[in-house]
């Protein structure tokens, strides 16, 4: 018996050399959180199911992963618009988080999840505050995260150890759909003795660390002029590069800062639509790549990107390193593919997901392929690159659990989950400049 039959998809498959392809007309078989079987349809008795799922006309392919974002922020999209980086943070972001208690995180990372799972998404990484009610919030929602509280260098190191309690308290929780990070916020909002600190924890604790970093030219600038070196040059003397680090964004490195991020075991996530709307740069992805360093994708927050969708942000990546170079042959189908599934899961360091192959764990989505838009379905690695919509998610799987069936969330009381976040938008929205949690450094 198996617990889980998937009729009649057509399947994302990886060859043994790295090329995706589309299988036509598969069955998936499950057995608990794993995939038991991919065969031809009609190869596995129904009979031997515990439960049908018909996915004829359906693409399958492995549950999407967010590699950084900070989910509760669904909490005040839309209230920051056209506005500087500067702004942005000093005006809008920190005085509004001065907002935030610890219950609104739950339910405003309710929401983001609602959101994910309805765009693909079955994996996220997240870097934000109150994680407690982040972790509590995935545990009762069914999908995976890698979690690490945010923490700012004034906090001091009570409020870093309480993160560190945090990331030791919740490591493989959830049954096991739970990983934890230290997650310091930026080199410029940390200083050297702070990420010393926060290394040294990292390393006694064997946890990695999540990271902004090098996000403008200004900041690099600033690191300079206070430092005497770059931000990646600043965490290799702090000792943050001696565990496993997810850098966020990474626009404005140096050449020398990539020749010692390669050396090191350093992932790096990408978020273009942030970039693009906070007019903030674009990173050098194929100077990454051709580094050896890894290279995944992630939404931001949804203050700065708007939705917290996958889809959108790998078309939006393929398109702006394109436009920035100048040269349409750059970052092909398959190298946006390679980045979204294989370099997210390198970027948490979790071989077994990112794949759909017997043995890995069962993150499975499943895309109509009946709309007008992916149409002919001459080249369905295009379409899932340049023309699915995260409207066209049907059913998302992962550990082997249906988290949405036909458009239906089964896991998040999505109605209850808006009544709750209404309730608190008045006192949410107040923006107070002078209760602002951090401030934006200017020069």
């Amino acid at each position: 018996m198996v617990d889980l039959l998937i009729a009649r998809c057509d399947v994302l498959r990886r060859d043994k050399a790295g090329a995706y392809r589309v299988e036509r007309n598969c069955d998936i078989a499950i057995e608990g959180n794993r995939i038991a079987a991919i065969l031809p349809a009609g190869q596995i008795d129904v009979q031997q199911s515990r439960e049908l799922l018909n996915a004829s006309n359906m693409l399958a392919i492995p549950g999407l992963i967010n590699t950084h974002t900070h989910a509760a922020m669904v909490l005040f999209r839309g209230l920051a618009e056209d506005v500087s980086i500067e702004s942005w943070f000093n005006d809008y972001i920190w005085p509004l988080e001065s907002n935030e208690e610890p219950e609104d995180i739950y339910w405003g990372t309710l929401l983001a999840i609602a959101e994910m799972i309805q765009s693909g998404v079955t994996t996220f990484a997240d870097h934000y505050f109150f994680a407690d009610q982040i972790a509590q919030a995935v545990a009762d929602s069914g999908v995976r995260a890698h979690l690490g509280w945010a923490v700012f260098g004034h906090e001091g190191i009570a409020k870093l150890d309480e993160t560190v309690a945090f990331a030791q308290r919740w490591q493989g929780g959830a049954g096991g759909r739970i990983n934890t990070w230290l997650a310091p916020h930026s080199p410029y909002l940390c200083d050297p003795a702070f990420l010393k600190a926060t290394a040294q924890r990292a390393q006694a604790h064997s946890i990695g660390i999540h990271i902004h970093c090098s996000e403008t030219p200004e900041q690099v600038q600033l690191s300079l002029q206070r430092y005497g070196v770059t931000p990646p040059a600043m965490l290799h003397q702090a000792g943050v590069l001696s565990v496993p680090v997810l850098l966020a964004h990474g626009i404005a490195v140096t050449d020398d800062d990539i020749a010692i991020l390669k050396d090191h075991d350093v992932a790096v996530a990408q978020c273009p639509k942030t970039y693009m709307k906070l007019a903030m740069g674009t990173a050098p992805v194929r100077a990454f790549r051709e580094a050896g360093i890894p290279v995944s994708i992630g939404t931001d927050g949804a203050v700065s990107s708007n939705t917290l969708d996958v889809l959108e942000q790998m078309r939006l990546l393929a398109l702006d390193q394109k436009q920035a170079a100048k040269l349409s042959t750059i970052l092909t189908v398959q190298e946006v593919l390679e980045i979204a599934f294989d370099g997210g899961a390198r970027a948490l360091r979790a071989p077994e997901l990112g794949i759909l192959e017997v043995g890995k764990l069962a993150d499975v989505v499943l895309l109509r392929q009946d709309g007008a838009h992916v149409f002919p379905p001459y080249d369905s690695l295009a379409h899932l690159v340049y023309a699915f919509r995260s409207g066209d998610v049907d059913t998302v799987i992962c550990d082997g659990r249906l988290l949405m069936r036909n458009r239906c969330l089964l896991t998040v009381d999505l109605e209850r989950v808006k009544a709750e976040i209404t309730s608190r938008l008045q006192r949410l929205s107040q923006r107070v400049v002078e209760r602002r949690i951090a401030s934006y450094p200017t020069g």
